[in-house]
């Protein structure tokens, strides 16, 4: 490790000699961030160069996907005509596409869904396939949902809904619209529902009605039955006596019933079927653990869905009539997503991802029990089959509760007591999953450091008494998991207590923060990517669509004793304590956490004495979707970790 301990000074000093260093992009604005040496680059170029590919959408006549995948900067639509066929280009933006689906029905088009810049707000598109002609459906100073194809394939409905941080959050309106995407004319309004949780999940066979999603908080939300015609709307799950949550919808093609998932008298999430005359219940499984994704066959006869074991993904199939399952082929350790079937309902588009394997679509034929790899991995270098598998690790928090978490060890040939990165999720609605992680690689197979991604109290996949148990001003108890695992860490003779980072994104941000607020002691230095500073300006500042469905998870500011207990809790109110360096890396555009919380911490951390490095983006959102930016942000980080755990 005193090769790699000593890694940047090195660099460094060549690149000074040479005058070798990284320019940063146009749009990235650094603040006390030194001269990335171009050596570093060239030394991480292998782990950054990992590609991506997810299945979108079949083909409603052909057997061929649509895939996402990246094409210079950002993620594209690409045509895949076949398994293992070269990617046929399809859109060409300077900003990500990552969501698009073919009608159900015959057509020389699809839909697609894309923001600017990281803002969020996002437009629906049409692609003409034969012109490769694109067309924006929908109004610009609107934020929008991803279509839903009615079974004809002639209408979309959609969410729409206005933005604009300082909008009064009781004036927030969720609008329903329907449109021919061939005649964007046709655009109608068929209701405007109060506040701002509502989502589209599918549409009747015979055009009639739309189920939709209510969305509480991640432990509360409610279907209702939308008229595609009158806007009326009738709950489906009426009884809010027990707080429950409803996720995902399909209609079977009678329209008789509806299949969900709920956690409705039980801790975790099960595939139900709803009578939609009678709201009688049938419980189709019953595992425990979290079904989290499903898809209903357009003929109704089969029904996919996966399941959340302990991080893991297992892929199931049934007769949703009778509840018979079918056979699946064992899949390996990993996180499947994306499930859809064919229109013939003889294939299962699926996409994968382990900690050896970035994200590739794959198929499963059902009646041969085969799976199918569509795409080819896109390694340019690294050899991912190399990289360690993570450990399932646990510890006991201060209540007694335990507590896990993926341990990421370096190889052998590092000896001796490795640093560790505690790499936090955000959400607070997460889970660190045995998923791919591509450039953080790089720290456990070239530098020797551990990479540690735990699932504090809040977290998802664990059950919904576990997910609650960091709600309102239970908020520190998950930064209280996090000093038990420093304290794990210290009793592991392989892993360095004195050397440790602490980094998150998102809520993770803050919560990198609140540690080095609590214990700073106990860490090396902190990494803040888009993370909360105060929960107080951050409820004020995020935009107006998203701010009562925080504060369901956070708490009310506008309540007395809750804003007194969120300014006393938040990172900025405490920035004297953070003693030891701090990264904080920033969208410009992001409309989740604004800006200003980054700025804010880094101009009151400076004002304490303490280092701090500073990364702007100014095409950016909440986090970097853009290879150039994230490239030069993974250099910071590594170059950042080199000088503090030395």
């Amino acid at each position: 490790m005193r090769t790699g301990i000593f890694l940047a000074a090195l660099l460094a000093a060549s690149a000074t000699a040479h005058g070798q260093f990284v320019t940063p992009g146009p749009n990235l604005l650094t603040d006390g961030i030194p001269a990335i040496p171009r050596a570093l680059a060239e030394r991480l170029h292998a782990y950054s160069e990992f590609m991506p590919q997810r299945a979108l959408s079949w083909h409603p006549e052909k057997r061929e996907l649509l895939i996402s995948r990246r094409a210079g900067d950002a993620s594209q639509v690409f045509r895949l005509e076949a398994p293992g066929a070269k990617p046929e280009q399809y859109t060409s933006f300077a900003d990500p596409v990552s969501r698009a689906s073919y009608p159900p029905a015959p057509a020389d088009h699809f839909v697609f869904v894309k923001d600017e810049g990281g803002n969020e707000r996002y437009q629906l598109w049409r692609f003409d396939v034969a012109g490769r002609k694109t067309t924006r459906l929908t109004d610009p100073a609107k934020r929008h949902s991803s279509p839903v194809w009615s079974a004809d394939g002639r209408r979309i409905a959609y969410t729409s809904v206005a933005v604009g941080a300082q909008r009064d959050s009781r004036e927030v309106k969720v609008e329903v619209r329907t449109m021919d995407p061939l005649d964007p004319a046709s655009d109608r309004l068929v209701a405007a529902l109060p506040g701002p949780g509502w989502f589209l999940y599918d549409w009747s066979e015979d055009g009639k009605t739309l189920a939709v999603g209510e969305y509480v908080s991640a432990v509360e939300s409610y279907l209702w039955l939308l008229d595609a015609q009158s806007g009326d709307k009738r709950a489906l799950t009426p009884d809010r006596r027990e707080r429950a949550a409803h996720s995902g919808a399909a209609f079977s093609p009678d329209g008789r019933t509806l299949y969900t998932t709920t956690d409705r008298s039980s801790e975790f999430r099960r595939l139900v079927a709803i009578d939609v005359a009678t709201r009688e219940v049938r419980i189709l499984s019953d595992r425990p653990w979290d079904v989290e994704h499903f898809d209903l066959a357009s003929d109704g006869t089969k029904l996919a869905f996966s399941t959340n074991e302990d991080g893991e993904s297992r892929l199931h199939i049934i007769d949703p009539r009778s509840g018979r399952a079918l056979p699946v082929p064992e899949l390996p350790k990993g996180v499947i997503s994306g499930l859809a079937w064919n229109r013939q309902a003889s294939e299962l588009a699926f996409n994968f991802a382990s900690a050896k394997e970035p994200a590739g679509a794959y198929s499963l034929d059902v009646a041969r029990a085969r799976v199918v790899r569509w795409t080819i991995p896109e390694t340019a270098g690294a050899d991912p089959a190399t990289f360690v598998e993570p450990q399932l690790v646990r510890w006991k928090s201060f209540d007694g509760r335990s507590i896990s978490g993926y341990l990421y060890r370096p190889p052998a040939r590092f000896a001796g007591r490795r640093p560790v990165v505690v790499e936090i999720h955000g959400g607070p609605e997460g889970q660190a999953r045995p998923s791919f992680y591509g450039r953080y690689n790089f720290f456990v197979n070239e530098l020797g450091i551990a990479l540690l991604l735990p699932n504090v109290r809040g977290s998802t996949g664990y059950g919904k008494t576990f997910l609650g148990l960091d709600d309102g001003m239970k908020r520190e108890d998950s930064v209280r998991d996090i000093h038990a695992a420093l304290d794990w860490i210290a009793t592991d003779p392989r892993l360095d207590a004195r050397r440790v980072l602490v980094s998150g994104g998102s809520y993770g941000g803050y919560m990198s923060l609140a540690t080095a607020t609590l214990y700073p002691e106990r860490i090396a230095c902190a990494i803040d990517v888009v993370g909360i500073s105060n929960f107080v300006s951050f409820l004020t500042n995020t935009e107006s669509y998203r701010r009562d469905l925080r504060r369901a998870e956070y708490g009310d500011e506008r309540d007395p004793a809750m804003r007194a207990f969120l300014e006393s809790i938040s990172p900025l109110n405490r920035a004297d304590r953070i003693k030891k360096p701090l990264l904080v890396i920033q969208g410009a555009n992001d409309p989740r956490v604004p800006r200003s919380e980054a700025e804010q911490i880094v101009r009151t951390v400076r004002g304490h004495g303490t280092s701090v490095w500073y990364l702007l983006a100014m095409d950016e959102g909440h986090g970097f979707a853009k290879k150039s930016n994230a490239d030069f942000a993974f250099y910071t980080r590594v170059m950042f970790a080199e000088q503090c755990l030395q």
